[in-house]
């Protein structure tokens, strides 16, 4: 039997570096990541989003993870996770669909990285609140300690940030 696949959720505010992250971990440990399914469906959107669009992405990303389970190798990265989802769903709606809910319980990661708010803010046109990265990052860190997940903050620039990553997860 093979070694078990540790999924690893990397998760915070909005431009933070999840995405380089992800990609630069699942490089270092020659594996697959999930990338963030929202990116690429807001993209193809021809009209603003709205709730419904949030469980479809949702159920999507899991979908994506899925997937990516059986080209992993050891770790599984995954761009984002549905805490992101339950934060933003209540932020821009004051509402979370349960399904979102029940599956952030039912599907775990063996560890979070809670990327810091340390970098610099670049814009895109996905990215909504420069002025509220504190904010976020203190709901994300409430959200991690509330359902009890084995979680790590991850700060650093560029090579640091993923050295950071790299000892966080050796430490599991």
């Amino acid at each position: 039997m093979g070694k078990t696949l540790r999924k690893i959720a990397i998760t915070g505010p909005e431009s933070t570096g999840k995405s380089n992250l992800a990609r630069g971990l699942a490089q270092h440990y020659q594996t697959a990541f999930v990338p963030e399914f929202a990116r690429e469906y807001i993209d193809a959107l021809t009209r603003p989003y709205n709730q419904d669009d949030i469980l479809t992405i949702a159920k999507n990303q899991l979908l994506a993870e899925k997937d990516a389970e059986k080209k992993a190798q050891g770790f599984l990265f995954c761009d984002t996770e549905l805490i992101v989802t339950k934060v933003w769903s209540l932020h821009k709606f004051n509402s979370c669909h349960p399904w979102i809910l029940q599956k952030i319980v039912e599907n775990p990661y063996d560890l979070f990285l809670l990327c810091d708010i340390d970098l610099p803010w670049e814009f895109d046109e996905q990215r909504e609140h420069p002025h509220l990265r504190e904010y976020f990052m203190n709901w994300y860190r409430r959200e991690l300690e509330n359902y009890g997940f084995n979680y790590r903050v991850v700060s650093g620039e560029g090579d640091v940030r993923l050295k950071n990553a790299i000892a966080a997860i050796e430490n599991i």
